[in-house]
Formats: structure tokens, C-alpha cells, sequence
């Protein structure tokens, strides 16, 4: 019998992490711009956040549950995911320094390639929930939920957070209104709640899977770090002193300690 309980709780884990997104558009209610150094340093605590869930968190739970093959296996297949989401849509430059030049059709291009993006996100969430009702965890909503899936909320919330700013960014120069402005935030990630509800499901009905499930989150979390996260923030560091290397570190360094002492405490 099908738990909709346990996959409304996975889909409004995801809906968070959507909606955190919008929060990337509420700077603009008080101010013009978002600093390049500020947003520097939040994709760096995103990059760091992400890396040590997926490190930390995915991969020991992918090898707790089966073989390293098969973890081995799902990691690449993550990779494999992000690069074809690339590849589908070509030459989608997601460069906020950029942005004011863009029209229509390259704003939507953006929010495409930013909304495609989302969907392994969401998969990471999913997966993370596969544990929930078995062993240890936190009590909530009375269910006992994985300690692996707060962090993975937690974790991925905080990095919408500047994807939000950077859509915000284009919309703001085409004078959006700011509340149309959370909402196209918002929009970009819906395919997060989605993504997290089918992979939920995939590992509830396919269980053997599960250490492969845990690997192609990680692998495509990691991947998007390294291709898109770090990249980004090194570009708009150009301007910057240093770079904006030390912003770029300094974040990935909080955020990484920040999520080690999350999956230590819960």
C-alpha cells in the first residue's frame, strides 16, 4: 500500500528547497544591486555545502547499502545527467555580469537551463528520504525522518538561494516587478519537488538500486560544483581583488564545516 503521506512530506521537502529560490529575489526589495563578492562567497558556501553532503552523506549511505560498484555505477551516471542536460540546451551562458544584455530569448534560454538543472537536485532529495521509517532519525510530522534528508534540505536550500539572485539579476534590468521576480525564482526550481517525489519513489519500489541511487545524487551534485558552481563564482571574482579567490575558499570552507556539524548533530 502506497504511503501518500511519505511522499507528501518528500514533495514538500523539495517545494522548501524550490521556494528557497525565491529568497535569492528579496535583496532587490531594498537594494539596486547584489555585490559580486557577496554573491562570490555564497556560491562558495553552497559549493562547500554540496560537496561534503554529498561526500559525507550520499556516498558512506550508498556504500552502507550495497557494494561500491554499484555507488561507482550511480556516480557516473550522475555526471552523465548534468552533461546532457548541458548538451540540451547549447551555449547557455549563465552569466549574471551578462545579464543585462539579454533578451527575451536568452532570459528564457537562462531560466531553462537553470530549471533542467534543478531536477537532479530534486533526485538528491529523493533519495536522501529512502531511509525514512527505517532506523535511526528525527522524529517529524510522525514519521522518522533520515537525518541524510534534513541535511540535503538544509544543503540545498541554501544553495537556491543565490541561483534565485542570479535569475533576479536580468529581471531586475528589464524592470520586473520584485514580487515577479521571486516567482520566476520560484518557477526555475519546481522540478525539485517533482524530481525528489519520482526518485522517492524509484527507491521505494526499487531498492536493490538504492546504493547506485545514492551515487548518481552525489555524482551529479558533485559534478555541478565542478562545472557550474566554481566556474560562476570565479567569473564574477574577476573584478575583485584577488580574484575572489579568498570570498570563493572562505565560503566553501564555512559551508563545508557548516554541513559536517549538521550531519553531526542530526
Amino acid at each position: 500500500m502506497v504511503d501518500w503521506g511519505a511522499y507528501t512530506l518528500v514533495f514538500v521537502a523539495g517545494l522548501i528547497t524550490a521556494l528557497a529560490t525565491g529568497l535569492g529575489a528579496f535583496p532587490f526589495f531594498v537594494v539596486e544591486d547584489v555585490s559580486d563578492r557577496l554573491n562570490v562567497a555564497l556560491w562558495g558556501v553552497a559549493s562547500g555545502i554540496m560537496v561534503v553532503a554529498s561526500v559525507l552523506g550520499l556516498v558512506p549511505e550508498g556504500l552502507a547499502a550495497g557494494s561500491w560498484v554499484a555507488v561507482a555505477v550511480g556516480l557516473l551516471a550522475g555526471v552523465l545527467l548534468v552533461v546532457l542536460a548541458h548538451n540540451y540546451l547549447v551555449d547557455a551562458d549563465i552569466d549574471p555580469q551578462q545579464y543585462e544584455e539579454a533578451d527575451f530569448r536568452k532570459l528564457v534560454l537562462i531560466l531553462g537551463v537553470l530549471t533542467v538543472h534543478s531536477f537532479p537536485e530534486g533526485i538528491a532529495i529523493g533519495v536522501s528520504f529512502a531511509e525514512l521509517n527505517l532506523g535511526t532519525g528525527i522524529p517529524l510530522f510522525g514519521f522518522t525522518v533520515p537525518a541524510l534528508a534534513i541535511a540535503m534540505t538544509v544543503a540545498i536550500s541554501i544553495h537556491n538561494i543565490p541561483e534565485g539572485v542570479a535569475i533576479s539579476i536580468p529581471l531586475r534590468s528589464m524592470g520586473v516587478s520584485e514580487w515577479k521576480m521571486v516567482g520566476w525564482s520560484v518557477f526555475s526550481s519546481l522540478p525539485q519537488p517533482i524530481g525528489a517525489v519520482l526518485a522517492f519513489a524509484f527507491v521505494q519500489f526499487a531498492r536493490p538500486l538504492l546504493p547506485a541511487g545514492f551515487g548518481f545524487a552525489a555524482g551529479a551534485m558533485i559534478y555541478l560544483v565542478a562545472s557550474e558552481f566554481i566556474p560562476e563564482a570565479l567569473e564574477l571574482g574577476q573584478p575583485l581583488d584577488g580574484h575572489g579567490y579568498g570570498e570563493l575558499v572562505g565560503g566553501f570552507l564555512a559551508g563545508g564545516v557548516a554541513m559536517v556539524g549538521l550531519l553531526a548533530v542530526v
